[in-house]
């Protein structure tokens, strides 16, 4: 197993653990206070976290939902445990290859079904780019109404690259006529 793996399945156990605290401490404040917890309350549960363990966690999260009190709301938190409100948040491997993307692609009131089709856009790229980003889109939409769940297979995906003609081996490969070699 190679440094990167390793980084990776640290990342996704930091990740899995922060969730599982903020996820116990918000059932806590539900049965305590006799209501779900807020979405910038979940948010800074996390950046609490985050912060004070900032030198032992490789992670950082999005934190999205709904609540009566403030309607939809998203907050990104890097590595460090600072907390930022933004209109939209973008994480990951595959992240790095999309900020261009939605810098240009994002757009103030957009439909679900607008937005929905911006993320399935972005994660294909993401998937065309980054070997780690996987090979399906699975979105998740949280409003007034609740959270539904779509997935999209991976066949069903944009291309965004030509695709090479199958072959049968790599030996298939090797034998295709190559350019003649160049005189000097």
């Amino acid at each position: 197993m190679n440094i990167d793996c390793l980084r990776l399945l640290f990342q996704a156990a930091d990740s899995q653990t922060v969730s599982d605290y903020v996820r116990y401490f918000l059932h806590q404040h539900t049965i305590q206070l006799g209501q779900p917890a807020t979405v910038k309350v979940a948010a800074n549960l996390v950046r609490l976290l985050s912060y004070n363990n900032k030198n032992f966690l490789q992670t950082g999260m999005i934190v999205g939902g709904w609540d009566k009190y403030e309607g939809g709301k998203i907050y990104g938190v890097p590595l460090g445990g600072t907390i930022i409100e933004q209109p939209f948040a973008i994480g990951g491997s595959g992240s790095s290859y999309l900020y261009g993307f939605f810098d240009q692609a994002w757009k103030e009131g957009m439909t679900k079904e607008e937005a929905e089709q911006l993320v399935v856009k972005a994660v294909s790229l993401a998937i065309a780019r980054d070997g780690a980003s996987g090979g399906v889109v699975r979105t998740v939409t949280i409003n007034s109404e609740g959270v539904s769940r779509k997935f999209y297979p991976g066949d069903t995906l944009p291309l965004w690259h030509e695709e090479l003609e199958p072959q049968n081996s790599l030996l298939d490969m090797m034998n295709v006529a190559s350019p003649e070699p160049m005189n000097m």
